[in-house]
């Protein structure tokens, strides 16, 4: 079936349009590309055809990217060799998109050409901003949802079909490095701003039409194109354009650490692409686009932050046969921070919300945390008073567990004590219907064991947030023992219409999420126990890509925090309990009121106004920073597998189900090495006989925390992946 078809009107203007069959948005596939080499042939060739417009027939949006399976494609096509396979692939892309540019036009004089504008109804991210960026003129609808820009880097990539090269030519590199280098996706008016759009009209087509039948041959000359043509800020051996470069690096280098190997990719692309003409740039930047892809971080990323997240978020592992069991009324017991934020984000996907609090003015305060972060949005022009409105009519703020009645799912966020939170599941019960899902949202205790005060424990499950609940992008839900498929379908229907990404994981203490965060910040911990210095160890975190180190991780989240899972797991598990001096350290700062950033004292010495002016130097006088430190890599090693070995023996034991549920999980709950693409990923990457061999050295310099699992030492024998061991696509199929 067609994805690109051609149509020509009376007044000689051709319509390429992109409609990809069966998808809600188009992407570019390997077909697609030649259907559009075809048409853009076709319109070039007709004598009839005085210009052309590029259309979606998707009512408002563009295209959301490119198919990856036409990298794969790339790589096949080209057996031992898929460098060469990417790059002539990628250099095809070129071919077609310079076609686009020059429409037929004589290369020496640059005349002769035919105009051809993009009109885009809504969202385009992308290849389906490259392509316009092609084209000679770029209209948008005026369209409030829409969103443009070239969000590549987000999975480990950077735009390498021409965006790159074009938007440093068209803004300069200064200007257009914020754009390649966070992916921000962009409103219609700042993406008119940006370079990305010429004009915004009410109806993109017509006025793109226009435009063609009015344009002149200069209209259809790019910049980089015409004689004497200076890159806006100046190229990098100009005295102005100097200066922007390197201030480009340093702001490169100073956002990744040097962690992410698509960052440094383009920032070579557009300095060595500013030095020659644009048709070598463009070769440069295929080189350096392929070399992001042959590296594995590449793929890792994009299958954990593309590929299976998508697949998470669409249910991969929602229970089969389940009917659809979206919310349509919540109750949420607790109207503290979390309780706020869930009854925030439960009200802004539609849901009828009654927040429960012990009395009417803690119950309207839990209220008050949407009505403020609706005033923020209303500042910011993101919101309208009779948005706010709507949002705040559904949610009933009432300390009446009446109210509840008629509810379909409950999400308990109470204190964290388990008499509490069976006192409230009894109460809550005798109120709701009896097909009630009832889920707790906690962090830390065992879900079978809660599920004990219940009386239909299948209908009992965990739905762990993490804060701020209106910020994270993860939701882990946990299964007890008991936990029936369908209080998982309706777990994983309500995380989804609330948009953020689920994980199912077992029950077990600390589930997932926080298994492998503990060690985390207790590894920090120990190290600073040991002499290390606390500088070292959150820089060689932030030199890994997390986004704080376990130090500055342990301050944020309080260090009475830890303090209380310390002691209420010691008292779990009695003599079981493994003994470490990062308990001690943290009871000792608790016991001297340096509780962390809440306090104002912590790890770090704050100002009257919450900013760190620095590492406390107290820390030093019990724990003396050793005269010869470790080595980085030393430091970082025990940082990563401190984490990574809990999420093998997660997997080991089953608590973990789907490896894509780790890695995904990983990154977007604490901030796990993205350019790793998670934990098992990482471990694919290193190769699992590099890893058991570790960790063997490891536990012989530091203990038996890092002794090597039996599931990896069995796949370093075997010299197995983890993806290709548990490859999810192969356990579905089966």
């Amino acid at each position: 079936m067609s994805e690109f078809t051609l149509s020509k009107d009376a007044d000689g203007v051709a319509t390429i349009t992109w409609d990809v069959p069966g998808k809600t948005m188009n992407v570019m596939s390997f077909d697609g590309l030649g259907q559009l080499e075809t048409c853009i042939d076709q319109a070039l060739a007709d004598d009839e055809i005085k210009g052309v417009v590029i259309t979606s027939g998707k009512e408002g949006s563009f295209a959301g990217g490119m198919d990856l399976n036409l990298l794969a494609v790339m790589k096949e096509e080209a057996g031992d060799e898929p460098a060469r396979g990417l790059f002539e692939g990628t250099m095809k892309m070129h071919a077609l998109l310079r076609k686009i540019e020059l429409a037929g036009m004589d290369l020496k004089t640059k005349k002769g050409g035919k105009p051809i504008a993009t009109a885009l109804p809504g969202t385009a991210a992308g290849i389906g901003m490259e392509l316009p960026l092609s084209t000679h003129r770029i209209f948008a609808a005026e369209n409030p949802k829409a969103k443009y820009g070239l969000p590549e880097i987000m999975v480990g990539i950077f735009p390498g079909a021409g965006g790159t090269t074009r938007m440093v030519r068209k803004v300069g590199a200064i200007a257009a490095a914020p754009l390649l280098l966070e992916g921000k996706m962009l409103d219609v008016k700042k993406a008119k701003g940006a370079g990305y759009v010429d004009e915004i009209a009410a109806d993109p087509v017509a006025a793109a039409k226009d435009w063609v039948l009015n344009a002149s041959g200069a209209d259809l000359v790019k910049p980089w194109d015409a004689k004497g043509y200076k890159m806006p800020g100046g190229a990098p051996y100009h005295p102005a354009g100097f200066m922007n470069f390197v201030g480009a690096s340093a702001m490169v280098h100073g956002k990744t650490q040097g962690a992410f190997p698509a960052a440094k990719a383009l920032l070579s692309a557009v300095y060595e692409g500013a030095l020659v003409d644009f048709d070598t740039a463009l070769k440069i930047e295929a080189r350096w686009f392929t070399s992001v892809l042959m590296n594995p971080s590449s793929g890792a990323m994009i299958r954990s932050l593309f590929i299976n997240k998508e697949a998470l978020e669409k249910g991969a592992v929602r229970p089969k046969d389940i009917p659809d069991q979206r919310v349509q009324k919540l109750g949420v017991l607790g109207a503290g921070m979390m309780g706020a934020g869930i009854a925030l984000v439960s009200a802004q996907a539609g849901m009828e919300v009654v927040l429960i609090d012990r009395d009417q003015e803690a119950a309207d305060k839990g209220k008050a945390y949407t009505e403020s972060y609706l005033d923020k949005g209303m500042k910011r022009g993101k919101v309208t008073a009779e948005k706010k409105e709507a949002m705040l009519s559904r949610i009933t703020a009432t300390p009446d567990l009446d109210a509840l009645k008629g509810c379909d799912l409950i999400i308990e966020a109470v204190f964290e004590d388990p008499a509490v939170k069976a006192e409230m599941t009894k109460k809550v019960e005798a109120v709701i219907p009896e097909d009630c899902i009832f889920a707790s949202n906690t962090s830390t205790l065992p879900i079978t064991g809660l599920a004990e005060a219940s009386s239909r424990p299948e209908q009992f499950i965990g739905i762990h947030f993490f804060s701020p609940v209106e910020k994270m992008f993860l939701v882990e839900i946990i299964k007890g023992k008991e936990t029936g498929p369908r209080a998982v379908a309706k777990a994983l229907d309500y995380v989804r219409q609330i948009k953020k990404t689920p994980i199912v994981v077992n029950d077990a203490r600390f589930f997932y999420a926080n298994r492998c965060i503990i060690p985390y910040v207790n590894e920090g911990a120990r190290m600073i126990t040991e002499g290390v210095s606390p500088v070292l160890i959150d820089n060689a975190a932030r030199q890994l890509g997390f986004p704080v180190g376990p130090i500055q991780l342990t301050d944020e989240t309080s260090i009475d925090l830890g303090a209380k899972i310390a002691r209420a797991t010691k008292a779990a598990m009695g003599n079981e309990y493994p003994e470490s001096p990062a308990d001690d350290m943290i009871f000792w700062m608790e016991d001297l009121g340096r509780l962390g950033r809440k306090s104002n004292a912590g790890f770090f010495d704050y100002d009257e106004k919450g900013k760190r002016t620095g590492y406390w130097k107290g820390m030093q006088d019990k724990y003396p920073l050793l005269e010869d430190q470790p080595d980085l890599i030393e430091v970082q090693e025990r940082l990563m597998f401190a984490q990574v070995l809990e999420a093998v023996r997660a997997l080991e034991e089953g608590v973990l189900e789907d490896i894509r549920e780790g890695d995904v999980g990983a990154v977007l709950a604490w901030g796990f090495a993205p350019w790793s693409g998670g934990p098992l990923s990482w471990l694919d990457i290193i190769g699992t006989p590099y890893a058991a061999e570790r960790c063997d050295q490891l536990t012989a310099a530091y203990g038996e925390r890092f002794a090597c699992p039996d599931l990896l030492r069995e796949m370093a024998a075997k010299g197995q992946t983890f993806y290709g061991r548990f490859n999810p696509d192969e356990a579905s199929a089966a």
